[in-house]
């Protein structure tokens, strides 16, 4: 009653529904405690009473099942105590419900019963609920006559085990008699039952225990009913439980190999038998592959990999015989991004097998797989990106050769763009596998379909080293020792190091496809390409691109790489990269080798080898690194920057050296060192170790790589060659210019070298055939063998001979230089200079070496030796310099004798550089005999040449014009004496004054300045000291007045006239076709008042002309001319004195400005004019000179000036012109004051200059 009650008030809306739950005529009988305490309100005894009755219709007990599964699912543990409260109830509740699943048909029903028994089972975990199970299912199937209806029990079945996988081995080992049954139903025409019995198998066999123990049972009865069965089923359910069998079955090996050897007894009989039995298991597989539903497709392949995943080698020939790769290929065009995985699977361990390419599979399905790689790189499935290009790189690189997969350079190009996507992605492990396959794309092979698109490969190289670089830079996050994060910064390198080196082997192989293709002439460059196109996609210019990424990308990479951390396997395919270089741009290899030495390349290659390779640890390694070496070594011996190409012989026996040295050598800096200063008895395979090592010393230290102590390097270098002295061994030529060179550089500023090593170095140098072979550019070799007496005797005139053949671009630049200029030496000029400075005495070698190198090197030692005076007055070298060049010049006089401008065709740089001494005198330097006797041989020598000879006569008549004027006045006098004796001497200038208006244009000016120079100088002497004259020089004086319009001859022909109006050595003759003179013209014989009065005009056009030096020499000629006139003629003087164009010409003068009288031309002048009374033209001009002296500080005037003004001031004194008292005590005063300053400011004689390559003294030109 009281449930009924219960019952009874039940709330309205939900009554009708849970009613339909209870069993209304007996609920009542029923106790509480069977009925569910919560919705829905299930009653369990109601359950048992009505599921069973068959007056209740199946809809009736369809809710109530549906009931009861709602609550299991919503209340579990109640409806798990419900049930368990009486164990006998448990078990006919779950008989009850089996006997409803066997005996219904209504499959919706049926599944019900199935859910719910399942769920009871698995929630209950009672020992007897499931031997009850069992039990029945056992009993109803073997109480069957036929398969028929078991569908149910044998779905019952396979849930159970699925849901409670620990039966499977208890269903084996307790009921073994059902898998009579499983086969019947296998064998059973209905689908739906074979696909119940696949179910339960599978689930049976995914046991373990469960297997091993129907091993026999599958081996011999069920594994040719599963292959028949697999391959007629029809239906998805059957095939997908099939396939789901399988894959359970191909967990284990055994049951893998008996169903792959069962499909080759079949495929065997059918090729001898003819008509097919069964259907061997790729043939299935491949059916099911071929079906149009995707799961079927996906879990085909996924048993094809299973199968593979066990032994490809043995399995994947049946697979490919079938054609599976084929549709494999095909389906890689799937949107579904399963299935294309699973054909990825598939088909990278189908490339394992030979027999895959052979049959040209990867040919067929090429385009397929880059068309699949590029859509799937649109998609965010990095997992799938990376199975593509593994599988990718899997066919690229078990490609053979000899077959070509892209067949066309569209396709090559479509690949390489979809791999420059890949490694460009921003997940790591994708951008991994893309460089593997990157690496395998670059296969000669791969890229020989005509035309090879060489910037694609450019492209593709390129975002692999970018794509690289951008990880290398990014930061690392280093914490205290121990943190987390220093572990993960550790793993970020590993990554990074694995990253790096498939970075280089991809770039290996690009550098070893350019090196196949050098060898292939139809790959050199585009044949498509338009003659007149730029050719930029050629090989050429990829060996060049590849040459400047790896400068710009991958030194940097790895050398930050390096920093963190060492991977010898990174080093190895780097420094192999490096080697290939050397060949890939040969016409770019010095320049490469020489940066690599100057960036510490050769230290890194020994520290590898010195960390890695000692003993017989990494021997790759160290083949690479003694290759790198090797290759660089050679390269930087065969083309030196700072000496000469050694010979074929000697690189080759350097090679040989190197080759079998370098392996040898895995010692750090240290040890290194002292194996070269060993002085004990040495071996022959120790000493090439030693060649070596000095080769390397050397090569470091000439590129600034000094990875040694500087000092204890030259103490080795020492002991070395002292070793092979006491051994009595001559090392190679490249070896000991090596060594000479390494001295040269490690020697300390002040040291010297030990006698014993510089007596070493002599001897092998004299075994030397000659000292080029082992000389090097380098000013501190220089300075050794310069600072060295014994070395700087032997050895110093070659030394310098070569360092000055270097030196063409120094001198040249010196040469550039104004005289008067100060710029900034060449360094190794420096050197130089510094060395001459220390030890003068090699200026003899330099002379020497003018006399006797060659032209070209003679002018440039005359270069550095005109600098080198010019800048260093105080060295006194002069006497020095003029003993040894009076030395040979009697020398070439002896032998040569008339004609010494043969002798050698360096006289004209020697006395060249005797005029520079002879330039930079002293002057009032008395002339000692060696002095007067290279005057003496100087004049000889001028007296042998004719005027032609310019290069010869410039200098020596330089020299002699500056030997009279750069000395006291007694030397003066006895140096014309001397000169005027020479009779040739005075011959050649007569033939040089006629050539003066002979040759117009004359590039041979400055000679016959220089001639006109010397032959006033000469005159003046001659008058001053009234020398005697041996030879008279004869002068037309029409040509000497037309010579005056001849610009650059003025200055130096009007000074020569100075002398000659009155000269005992010039004779000024009257042209030859002229009229008797008249008889006033007798007195001024060899002129005329028309000869004077035109030489006047001239004169004084001249003067406005406004040149200093010129005004200088025109009014000293006006002074002789007036001169001469006047003690011939008075009156012809002053009547020229006093033309009225004197005053314009005055006035023309002092134009100039305010105070332009104080010139010291325009004082003499005046003074002149006052001298010949001509008041008419100095009206007011004196008054103005007077007042101007007055009010001007005399003392800031310059010398010449106040001479000027003081003989201005005691011509006016003298010839009374001032009747002014106060104007006569105002110049007195001037005069006192003016006479002292006067006299002191008397012009030095130093004051030689060369102008234009002519010695001139001003203080001749003025007087």
């Amino acid at each position: 009653m009281a449930v009924r009650e219960a019952a009874a008030g039940l709330p309205g809306p939900g009554r009708d529904e849970e009613a339909a739950l209870l069993f209304e005529s007996a609920h009542y009988r029923h106790e509480s405690r069977w009925l569910l305490p919560v919705s829905p309100r299930c009653c369990l005894a109601c359950a048992l009473e009505l599921l069973p009755e068959p007056g209740v219709s199946l809809v009736r007990k369809k809710h109530v099942l549906s009931g009861f599964r709602d609550a299991l699912m919503k209340h579990a543990s109640l409806v798990v105590q419900l049930v368990a409260q009486d164990q006998k109830v448990c078990i006919h509740f779950i008989s009850m419900l089996f006997g409803l699943l066997c005996n219904v048909e209504d499959g919706s029903i049926t599944d019900l019963c199935i859910e719910v028994l399942i769920q009871l089972t698995t929630q209950l975990k009672l020992e007897q609920t499931i031997h009850c199970l069992l039990d029945e299912c056992h009993k109803e199937l073997c109480s069957m006559p036929s398969m028929r209806g078991s569908l149910a029990t044998l779905t019952l079945l396979g849930k159970l085990v699925d849901a409670v996988p620990a039966l499977a081995d208890k269903l084996v080992m307790e009921h073994g008699d059902l898998m009579e049954h499983l086969l019947r139903g296998l064998v059973y025409p209905n689908e739906g039952v074979q696909a119940s019995v696949c179910y339960l198998y599978g689930k049976l066999y995914s046991s373990p225990v469960a297997a091993e123990m129907l091993l026999g049972h599958f081996r011999e009865k069920l594994c040719p009913l599963f292959l028949s069965t697999m391959d007629g089923a029809h239906t998805k359910e059957l095939q997908i439980n099939c396939l789901g069998l399988l894959k359970q079955l191909l967990k284990y090996d055994l049951f893998m190999s008996m169903l792959m050897n069962k499909s080759a007894l079949v495929e065997s009989a059918e090729s001898v038998e003819g008509p097919p039995g069964e259907t061997p298991l790729p043939l299935v597989l491949k059916k099911l592959l071929l079906s149009r539903d995707e799961t079927l497709q996906v879990a085909s392949a996924q048993c094809i990999t299973a199968v593979l995943v066990h032994s490809p080698a043995k399995h994947a020939l049946a697979f490919i015989h079938a054609d599976v790769p084929e549709f494999l290929f095909e389906h890689l065009s799937s949107s579904s991004e399963v299935l294309v995985w699973s054909c990825y699977n598939c088909l990278i361990l189908l490339a394992e097998e030979p027999l895959f390419f052979s049959k040209c599979h990867t040919v067929y399905g090429i385009e397929s797989v880059v068309r699949s790689l590029q859509e799937s790189l649109r998609m965010n499935n990095t997992e799938l990106h990376k199975q593509g290009l593994l599988l990718f790189a899997e066919i690229l690189t078990r490609q053979p050769e000899e077959i070509k997969l892209f067949t066309s350079s569209a396709m090559c190009r479509d690949a390489g763009r979809a791999l420059r996507e890949a490694v460009s992605s921003p997940v790591l492990e994708v951008a991994a596998e893309a460089l593997k396959a990157i690496s395998a794309f670059l296969r000669k092979d791969h890229q020989s379909a005509l035309p090879v698109l060489y910037k694609e490969l450019q492209a593709l190289v390129k975002d692999m080293l970018s794509r690289c670089a951008d990880l290398s830079q990014t930061p690392l996050n280093w914490r205290p020792l121990g943190h987390a994060s220093n572990r993960n910064s550790e793993r970020a390198i590993l990554r990074r190091g694995k990253f790096l080196l498939n970075t280089l082997e991809g770039f290996r192989n690009a550098c070893r496809l350019a090196m196949e293709f050098q060898r292939e002439p139809s790959a050199q460059e585009n044949p498509f390409t338009a003659p007149s196109a730029e050719k930029e996609d050629t090989l050429e210019a990829f060996s060049e691109f590849l040459l400047s990424a790896c400068d710009s990308l991958c030194i940097p990479m790895v050398m930050r790489y390096w920093e963190q951390a060492t991977h010898p396997a990174v080093m190895e395919v780097f420094l192999s990269v490096l080697h290939s270089l050397f060949v890939i741009v040969p016409h770019m290899k010095e320049k490469f080798s020489k940066k690599l030495a100057a960036s510490s390349f050769i230290r890194l290659a020994l520290e590898l080898k010195a960390r890695f390779c000692s003993g017989l640890s990494h021997s790759a390694l160290n083949q690479v690194c003694s290759s790198f070496l090797y290759y660089m070594c050679i390269s930087l011996l065969s083309a030196p920057e700072k000496t000469g190409p050694p010979s074929q012989e000697e690189l080759s026996a350097v090679s040989e050296l190197l080759q079998h040295g370098l392996p040898q050598i895995s010692s750090r800096g240290p040890e290194s060192l002292a194996l070269l200063s060993d002085r004990q008895y040495v071996e022959e395979a120790a000493r090439q170790r030693q060649y070596c090592i000095l080769l390397l010393f050397y090569l470091a230290y000439i590129h600034e790589d000094r990875f040694v102590s500087k000092t204890k390097l030259f103490m080795a270098v020492q002991s070395f060659l002292l070793s092979l002295q006491d051994q009595g061994e001559r090392p190679p030529l490249l070896v000991f210019r090596a060594s000479v060179c390494l001295l040269a550089t490690c020697q300390d500023k002040d040291g010297t070298l030990d006698e014993a090593v510089v007596g070493a170095i002599r001897k092998f140098l004299e075994d030397t055939p000659d000292l080029h072979r082992v000389y090097t550019h380098h000013p501190l070799l220089l300075r050794l063998f310069l600072l060295h007496p014994e070395l700087m005797r032997r050895f110093g005139h070659r030394v310098l001979e070569l360092w000055f053949s270097w030196e063409e671009s120094s001198c040249e630049e010196l040469d550039g230089v104004p005289s008067a200029g100060q710029p900034t030496l060449p360094a190794s000029v420096a050197a130089l200079f510094h060395i001459l400075r220390s030890s003068p005495s090699i200026l003899l070698i330099l002379l020497d070496l003018i006399c006797s190198s060659p032209v070209d090197i003679a002018r440039r030692v005359l270069i550095v030796l005109k600098t080198f005076l010019r800048r260093n007055e105080d060295v006194q070298v002069g006497g020095l310099i003029r003993g040894h060049f009076l030395m040979i010049l009697q020398h070439l006089l002896m032998e040569h004798g008339s004609s010494p401008s043969g002798a050698s065709g360096n006289l004209p740089l020697l006395l060249n550089l005797l005029s520079l001494v002879q330039l930079r005198n002293e002057s009032e330097q008395e002339l000692d005999s060696m002095a007067m006797n290279l005057l003496h041989q100087v004049s000889k020598l001028c007296g042998t040449c004719s005027p032609a000879d310019s290069d010869i006569l410039q200098p020596s008549f330089n020299f002699l014009y500056c030997s009279l004027h750069q000395t006291t006045l007694g030397s003066q006098r006895r140096a014309a004496a001397v000169l005027l004796s020479s009779t040739a001497l005075i011959e050649l200038l007569e033939k040089m004054l006629a050539l003066t208006w002979a040759e117009e244009g004359s590039p041979r000016t400055g000679l016959l300045c220089s001639a006109w120079l010397l032959t006033a100088s000469f005159s003046a002497q001659q008058h001053k000291g009234s020398l005697q004259v041996h030879q008279t020089l004869s002068v037309e004086l029409d040509q000497v007045l037309k010579a005056l319009s001849v610009p650059k001859r003025k200055a130096a022909l009007l000074s020569a006239l100075q002398q000659n109006f009155s000269s005992a050595l010039v004779a000024l003759l009257p042209s030859g076709a002229q009229s008797p003179p008249a008889p006033e013209d007798t007195v001024l014989a060899p002129l005329g008042t028309s000869q004077v009065l035109s030489l006047v005009i001239g004169l004084q056009n001249l003067l406005v002309q406004k040149d200093p030096l010129l005004s200088h020499a025109c009014v000293g000629c006006l002074e002789a001319l007036l001169d001469y006139v006047h003690a011939r003629s008075p009156h012809v003087a002053l009547h020229v004195a006093c033309q009225p164009w004197n005053r314009f010409l005055m006035f023309t003068l002092l134009e100039a400005g305010e105070n332009s009288f104080f010139k010291p031309e325009i004082l003499r002048l005046m003074t002149l004019f006052v001298r010949f009374q001509s008041s008419s033209i100095l009206s007011q001009e004196v008054g103005h000179v007077l007042q101007g002296a007055a009010l001007t500080d005399l003392s800031t005037l310059p010398g010449s000036t106040l001479q000027a003004l003081h003989g201005f001031f005691l011509q006016v004194q003298s010839m009374g012109l001032l009747t002014d008292h106060s104007v006569a005590q105002t110049l007195q005063a001037s005069l006192e004051s003016l006479s002292p300053r006067a006299s002191l400011a008397q012009p030095a004689l130093q004051d030689m200059l060369c102008l234009g390559g002519v010695s001139v003294s001003l203080s001749h030109i003025r007087d």
